[in-house]
């Protein structure tokens, strides 16, 4: 497999990175496309001994997820881009850099621009992985 350019990191005179490390993308880890709650949508998933689990989610186009809810509160933190979360009517545009906690029971949505990466952090099964 041929590594892909890193690109530039945060850290001035350093590379930043446009998508998450080989190591973390395994196919072993990849998320089921029925599991993606927004189209276009590529992601990773790791679990907790806890039953929690985290995901890592890279957007290649302009998308949206419908509205839903977790039985278990959600963290999300955008590396890069701009995810947009709708919650009581309200749009809370969430950017590279910044973090959010969605309690549980919440009903929210999103609008994710392209090229956006997001790390979210489930406090239960959220997501399965591609049956190999």
């Amino acid at each position: 497999m041929v590594d892909e350019p890193i690109g530039r990191s945060a850290v001035p005179g350093e590379q930043r990175m446009d998508s998450y490390p080989e190591f973390m993308r395994h196919p072993r880890n990849k998320i089921a496309s029925g599991q993606q709650a927004t189209p276009g949508v590529e992601g990773y998933v790791f679990d907790g001994a806890d039953g929690s689990q985290m995901a890592f989610w890279t957007c290649s186009a302009i998308a949206a997820s419908a509205a839903h809810t977790h039985d278990y509160d959600e963290y999300m933190l955008v590396v890069q881009g701009c995810y947009t979360l709708i919650m009581d009517g309200r749009r809370i545009p969430v950017k590279a850099g910044e973090e959010y906690l969605i309690p549980r029971g919440t009903l929210h949505a999103g609008e994710v621009l392209a090229g956006t990466r997001t790390i979210h952090a489930f406090g239960g099964h959220r997501a399965d992985r591609v049956q190999s």
